[in-house]
């Protein structure tokens, strides 16, 4: 049988067949009116070529006996289209066969039987005339063309010598084979001798068979064997690398433990001298029972790890991971109170109640010292001071200071870590801050926790969870720690700009703080205390250098910038330092430099703000509202104009979904009032605009000066002078509150505003308002539509039907 391993070895007893075969002799015809043809599975016979076969199908069996009974030694051999069929059919073989002579039989114990046989001829199965119990069919010879003489020495050349090459690949190929290839010489038998024992596939073979041009046929012999003979080539290359590498690590193998035996007879083994440091630095750790038990089998295991291994380096990173991390270490907490306040003072300005909240948590840690650290989060727009507060926070306890940016954490295990099996995994950052910091108890700030992104690596809101839930941060797990770490003495402190964007969950484990922005003498007492002297600072100047009166500080704030924090306010004032500084280096004056108003233009450019100021003569019809910014509050001037038409409402100004549904629930409202005829509003379009259309806007807390506006356009009366409105209504002509109310009564009060309608709600967020930021100001507060429309239009007359239950 032949080897599939090897396509060279042939059954050594077809030897002496294949030698007087060699130069493939010009066979008899054989005519007959029929032949029994034998289905081959997979395997297809050339010319000359002597074949081992099994027979086993009990139909070929009977073909058997039939040429047995009648002395027949010739038979059909052709190949099957679908192995995988049992019984043979005509149309599931193919119609080139080989003409083959049976030139001895054996039968098995198992009643199986053994052929030799020759291929003699290529014939074409013509005509069908027995299917049953096996197939005989007449046949044809099909005529073979031969090349010129030059063109076959060539072929049989390029034959001979491509096939001992491969030969020389195979390392277990038998010396008959070379002895074969060596001694066969005429082209035909070479060529099906090799397209017999090459590799291919069934459908590659019988494509040879079915060529009747040798040289051709040769050609693609010899196209099969080189492509052979480059993968034999290519093999053999990987097995020699892959050979002399497996010898270089033994070899290195060897070497290690010669030097491994030579340090242990000296004791200088240096795996046990890290295991010894290891174990030295653990006798100081003070970590829980799971750590001890984690560090304790680690260290078996590093034991039994070859130092060379990969693993080896896995193994020492944890272990250097568990030391490293303060297990149990805490600062001491500064619990002078005084010194806290004053350390919180000197570097904010107002802020009283995040400073209130710090000391509440000090004095009662101070009563009582295992108290579970609060997890706050101070809210409000950029530039107030929420990360330096945090910083301010850790120097007043006395504690270590750690940050960590969130914006943008898209991966999940940035906060949890990796698990071990990952190449490079190491843990998270919340541990990684905590090493840094050397303490258990630092404070951590999480910075931009509204910020946080997710995608297909995971969210790390959720995995955050577990971190800011002091029920569940005493258990801590990260993925590639994998036992508990114990979070609940840090004092975790998140910022954010806006609420929305937290996720429920998390925003639910938090205690809110609000910051909110800074009023113009906030600001002006920020500058003079804080901002000044660090520009100053930070210019290579000194105090006496550079003088800054109040009256230019405040054009700066009020024309040059609009923000509710200082960053763009300190920005400005760097840009006066570093003139300050060219025009003493360049000594254009003696010591000193004094920056004036009337200085600002010529130093920063022109004013980017115009300052915001009451339009005084307000025509009716025209409406002052209030609004909150990311960056403060701001006035809006709403305004309205009614023209003949059909009864159509338009609006305009870029408005929000929830602001046209407050300015159609104010018009319908001033119709319900009966403020004008109704055949007025049939005839009359009515168009409100808010000015700055590039500008989006949206809320619910214009619809007072909405209705406000309406009601004085159709009555013809005025809205009382320097009056703004904020608040929202409904159809049963109730007033809502609002927020935002510090922002926009700032607002108020910039743009010279004297009076201001807030809802009755609101009062208690007043309450909490510095009174002195709010000097010069005189609010109003009204629970229903119809008081706040006898206050605010003036002569306005409403003869609404007590029916219709709008108060």
């Amino acid at each position: 049988m032949r080897d599939e391993n090897n396509p060279f070895a042939e059954d050594t007893d077809t030897l002496a067949y294949v030698l007087r075969a060699s130069g493939m002799p010009d066979f008899p015809r054989v005519e007959l009116e029929a032949i029994d043809v034998l289905p081959l599975r997979n395997t297809v016979l050339f010319p000359g070529v002597i074949l081992p076969i099994s027979v086993a199908r009990p139909s070929s069996i009977q073909l058997l006996e039939h040429l047995k009974v009648n002395k027949l030694a010739y038979l059909a051999i052709t190949a099957q289209k679908n192995p995988e069929i049992d019984e043979v059919r005509p149309d599931n073989v193919y119609p080139v066969a080989t003409l083959a002579k049976i030139l001895r039989a054996q039968t098995t114990p198992e009643g199986h039987v053994t052929l030799m046989i020759q291929g003699r001829h290529r014939i074409r199965l013509t005509e069908y005339v027995q299917t049953e119990p096996f197939l005989r069919a007449r046949y044809e010879y099909i005529p073979e063309t031969l090349p010129d003489e030059t063109h076959q020495k060539g072929l049989l050349l390029a034959l001979r010598e491509n096939a001992l090459k491969a030969l020389e690949h195979l390392p277990e190929s038998p010396q008959e084979a070379r002895f074969i290839l060596q001694n066969i010489q005429g082209l035909p038998f070479m060529t099906n001798f090799l397209a017999n024992n090459l590799p291919m596939s069934l459908a590659e073979r019988q494509a040879l068979l079915e060529i009747n041009d040798i040289g051709e046929r040769a050609e693609k012999v010899l196209a099969q064997l080189q492509s052979q003979l480059n993968v034999l080539e290519v093999t053999e290359d990987i097995l020699n690398r892959v050979r002399s590498t497996l010898e270089k690590q033994q070899r290195d193998y060897i070497l290690r433990q010669q030097i491994k035996a030579i340090q242990d007879e000296l004791g200088e083994s240096p795996e046990q001298s890290d295991i010894a440091r290891y174990q030295e630095a653990a006798k100081n750790k003070k970590w829980p029972a799971e750590a001890q038990q984690a560090f304790e089998r680690e260290i078996a295991r590093l034991e039994r790890i070859p130092p060379f291994s990969p693993e080896y380096g896995v193994a020492t990173a944890y272990i250097e991971w568990l030391l490293d991390l303060p297990w149990g270490e805490y600062t001491k907490d500064r619990f002078d109170l005084s010194k806290a306040r004053k350390i919180l003072d000197r570097d904010h300005y107002g802020m009283e109640k995040v400073k209130k909240r710090v000391l509440e948590y000090l004095a009662v840690l101070k009563l009582r010292q295992d108290m579970k650290s609060p997890i706050l989060c101070l809210y409000g727009p950029p530039g107030v001071g929420k990360t330096s507060l945090a910083r301010s926070v850790a120097e007043a306890l006395g504690r270590k200071y750690v940050r960590m940016s969130l914006g943008g954490l898209h991966d999940e295990a940035e906060i949890r870590g990796h698990r071990r099996t990952y190449i490079g995994a190491m843990p998270g950052r919340i541990l990684q801050l905590l090493r840094r910091a050397g303490t258990s108890n630092p404070v951590f700030v999480l910075d931009e926790i509204d910020k946080i992104g997710h995608d297909f690596r995971g969210d790390p809101a959720h995995a955050l969870l577990e971190v800011l839930d002091p029920e569940q941060n005493t258990t801590f797990q990260d993925h590639y720690l994998e036992i508990p770490y114990d979070l609940s003495r840090v004092l975790f402190i998140a910022t954010a700009n806006s609420l929305e964007t937290i996720h429920p969950a998390l925003r639910d484990r938090m205690e809110i703080i609000e910051l909110s922005g800074y009023s113009v003498p906030e600001k002006l007492q920020i500058a003079r205390r804080h901002l000044l002297p660090k520009v100053i600072a930070e210019h290579g100047l000194k105090s006496r250098q550079l003088h800054i009166p109040d009256e230019t500080i405040l054009n700066v704030i009020e024309r040059y910038t609009r923000e509710s924090g200082v960053r763009q306010l300190q920005r400005e004032l760097a840009a006066l330092a570093r003139w300050a500084a060219l025009q003493i280096v360049e000594k254009k004056v003696a010591k000193s430099v004094k920056i004036l108003p009337d200085n600002l233009e010529e130093i920063l450019g022109a004013p980017r703000f115009d300052k915001e100021e009451y339009e005084r003569e307000l025509r009716s019809g025209v409406g002052i509202g209030l609004a909150w910014t990311p960056y403060g509050g701001d006035v809006l001037y709403i305004e309205t104009i009614a023209m003949p038409g059909e009864g159509k409402l338009t609006l305009s100004g870029q408005l929000g979904e929830v602001m046209k549904e407050s300015a159609t629930l104010a018009y319908h409202l001033v119709r319900a009032y009966r403020l004008a005829s109704p055949e007025w509003f049939k005839s009359h379009d009515i168009h409100i605009h808010i000015p700055a259309g590039a500008v989006p806007k949206d809320g619910p807390s214009a619809g007072v000066v909405l209705l406000a506006a309406l009601a004085s356009l159709v009555t013809d009366k005025r809205i009382r002078p320097y009056l703004a409105m904020t608040g929202e209504i409904t159809l049963r002509g109730r007033i809502l509150p609002i927020g935002g109310v510090k922002e926009k009564l700032l607002a108020a009060l910039r743009a010279g505003i004297k009076d201001v309608a807030l809802p009755e709600a609101n009062r208690k967020d007043v309450a909490e308002i510095p009174s002195d930021l709010l000097e010069g100001l005189t609010l109003h507060y009204f629970s229903d539509i119809r008081s706040l429309l006898a206050f605010a239009v003036e002569g306005i007359e409403m003869n609404l039907p007590e029916a219709m239950g709008i108060s």
